[in-house]
């Protein structure tokens, strides 16, 4: 069966909604990219993770949905998703709408994510 980047990418995304952190994990290469403009740049599978593991402590109750997932090439895709999620500690909403583009390896881990918000967060 040929690899595709949307099926891969919803997977993904459904690990990220469960809080899946071993599956979260296992998506990334080792030395994966992850650019956002609210987060920058960061390198690594261990920095990500941690990066990963922040946010969902600020915001346990995120709830997210794709509106497109597309493949662009026979490695990359690109989700257009929206979120809602609620601070833990200061109760302040977030409401966030974006895209991302991700870039796999051919052994399918998830080597760039490049994430781009609609609107300031």
């Amino acid at each position: 069966m040929a690899f595709d980047p949307a099926e891969e990418i919803e997977r993904f995304h459904a690990a990220i909604n469960a809080l899946d952190f071993p599956v979260i994990e296992a998506y990334f290469a080792e030395d994966a990219t992850y650019v956002s403009n609210g987060v920058g740049s960061l390198a690594g599978r261990g920095e990500i993770m941690a990066a990963f593991r922040k946010y969902f402590d600020d915001y346990p109750d995120q709830t997210a949905e794709n509106s497109l997932v597309e493949t662009l090439t026979p490695l990359s895709g690109r989700a257009v998703w929206s979120l809602r999620a609620t601070h833990g500690k200061t109760g302040r909403p977030l409401i966030r709408e974006g895209e991302e583009t991700i870039t796999f390896n051919t052994e399918g881990r998830i080597i760039r994510v490049d994430v781009t918000d609609y609107k300031d967060f």
